[in-house]
C-alpha cells in the first residue's frame, strides 16, 4: 500500500511562521481600518454587548460573508495547488461580483491588493506573479480571500490549517473593532473570540466543501448595516 508523504518538520514550522505573519494584525493591509458594517450596527444598537457581538459574528461565519470568503479561500487554494489559471481568473471575477455593497467591495479589493503587493516583495513565487497578471488582465483587484487562499496554496500550506487561521483572523479583527467602538472590555473581547472557536470548527466542513455555484449569503441586516455606514455621520472605519 502506498504511503502518504509526510511534511518535513522544517516545512511544517515554516508554514506556521508564514500563517502567523500573513494573518497577523501587523501585516500591512490596513485591516484595522475596516469593520464590515459593524460600526453602524453598533451605532444603531443592533450590537451593544458581548452577547450581541457574538451572535452577529456567528451569523457572519455560518451564513454570511465569512462563509463566502472562507469558501473562496478554499477554491483559490485548490486552484493554486493545481496551477489552474482559468479557475483563478474566474474566482477573481466572481469574488468581485459577490460583494453586496460598495464598502464591502472596497474592503475586499483594497486588502487583497495590499496583501498581494507585500507577498510579491517578501515571499515571491511564480504563482503569485501569475495571480497578479490575471488581476491586471481582468482589470479587477483580487479579493482578499482569493489572494490569501491562492498564496497559501502556492506555498504549499495545508488547506485545513490555513482556513482555520484565516477565519480566526477574520473574527479577531472584527472583535478588535468592537472593543474599540462599543466599547467592550479586552477580556470580554477575548471571551467572544473563544466562544467563536466552536462556530468556526462546526462550520469548517460546510465552508470547505461548497462549490462556486453554491456561494451566497443570507445576512441582509449585515448588508444593510454596511449600506448605512456609507452615509454614517461619524465614522472611525472605512467600512
Amino acid at each position: 500500500m502506498a504511503t502518504v508523504p509526510r511534511m518535513s518538520n522544517q516545512a511544517a514550522k515554516s508554514h506556521i511562521l508564514r500563517l502567523a505573519a500573513w494573518l497577523s494584525p501587523a501585516f500591512p493591509i490596513g485591516a484595522y481600518t475596516y469593520s464590515s458594517g459593524l460600526e453602524y450596527a453598533i451605532e444603531s444598537k443592533l450590537v451593544s454587548d458581548k452577547s450581541s457581538l457574538e451572535n452577529w459574528l456567528a451569523d457572519l461565519i455560518r451564513i454570511g460573508s465569512g462563509a463566502v470568503d472562507g469558501s473562496l479561500f478554499c477554491l483559490a487554494h485548490r486552484a493554486a495547488i493545481a496551477g489552474d489559471r482559468d479557475t483563478l481568473g474566474d474566482l477573481i471575477e466572481w469574488a468581485d461580483a459577490l460583494r453586496p455593497t460598495a464598502e464591502l467591495a472596497l474592503e475586499s479589493a483594497a486588502q487583497g491588493e495590499a496583501f498581494l503587493r507585500t507577498i510579491r516583495a517578501a515571499w515571491p513565487h511564480d504563482g503569485i506573479e501569475m495571480l497578479a497578471a490575471l488581476s491586471q488582465n481582468k482589470k479587477r483587484k483580487p479579493a482578499y480571500a482569493v489572494t490569501v487562499g491562492a498564496t497559501c496554496g502556492f506555498h504549499g500550506i495545508p488547506l485545513d490549517d490555513a482556513l482555520l487561521v484565516f477565519l480566526h483572523a477574520l473574527v479577531a479583527n472584527l472583535v478588535s473593532a468592537a472593543v474599540r467602538i462599543i466599547p467592550l472590555g479586552q477580556t470580554d473581547g477575548q471571551r467572544v473570540t473563544a466562544a467563536l472557536e466552536s462556530v468556526i470548527v462546526d462550520n469548517i466542513e460546510m465552508i470547505r466543501n461548497r462549490t462556486l455555484d453554491e456561494l451566497g449569503s443570507a445576512t441582509p441586516i449585515i448588508d444593510w448595516a454596511s449600506m448605512q455606514h456609507e452615509t454614517q455621520y461619524t465614522r472611525l472605519f472605512r467600512s
